[in-house]
């Protein structure tokens, strides 16, 4: 099927499928709004959880750092795990995925200590080992659990920045897998929580499918 912008309401008038993506001063956010908008969501980026909680799917965008990203979202961050733990669709990207999960060696590596993430996929991201970092370029994409997010895009390419990865502690929240130096999870999903390590946004034709299966799980959901 494919993925449109709008979807029977209530009364059978096509409404529109809002996305916010949460502003929380991390993350390239023209180009994550630019994409949505091309893959069919009607966009609004911002930090106000009102408008947040009333959408119908919730981007975590992010560049950067594990430490700088949860200091800079702990103003929102109770609402965040509400919001997530309510059901509305969440997408994490890059450092947004990785916020997702408990916890990161990142913080420990740059001697930060224990920074907390928001615990909505339990588990934790390790340092890329036996590759020099950061990991950047294009890869494959390897589907090992089947999910709706994920529809007609196994074997094809995405494009990645980063250093770090994600463990989840359940492997069925490992979608996908991509190889380098070794296998790590490239895709990550609990219920209405999803992840990607690499940027659909800047991923070409594999990023904007990825887009629109989120949007359409939003219409579904």
């Amino acid at each position: 099927m494919e993925c449109h912008s709008s979807r029977i309401g209530d009364k059978g008038i096509m409404a529109t499928v809002k996305i916010a993506i949460i502003d929380y001063g991390l993350g390239n956010l023209r180009s994550v709004k630019k994409g949505f908008e091309r893959s069919g969501g009607d966009v609004i980026v911002t930090s106000d959880m009102e408008i947040i909680s009333k959408s119908d799917g919730i981007v975590l965008p992010g560049v950067g750092a594990f430490s700088e990203g949860m200091e800079n979202a702990e103003p929102l961050r109770e609402n965040i795990i509400e919001i997530g733990e309510s059901g509305i669709p969440m997408f994490g990207i890059c450092l947004g995925m990785q916020m997702l999960l408990t916890e990161s060696e990142e913080a420990e590596y740059v001697g930060q200590g224990d920074v907390r993430g928001l615990d909505l996929i339990p588990g934790k991201n390790i340092r890329i080992r036996n590759e020099k970092v950061p990991h950047m370029g294009w890869n494959k994409i390897n589907i090992v659990n089947e999910h709706p997010i994920v529809k007609g895009v196994d074997g094809l390419h995405a494009y990645f920045v980063h250093s770090y990865c994600a463990v989840p502690d359940d492997d069925l929240a490992i979608v996908s897998t991509t190889e380098y130096g070794g296998e790590f999870a490239s895709i990550i999903a609990r219920e209405n929580i999803f992840g990607t390590q690499f940027h659909p946004e800047k991923s070409g034709e594999t990023g904007l499918k990825i887009i629109r299966n989120f949007i359409e799980f939003c219409q579904e959901a």
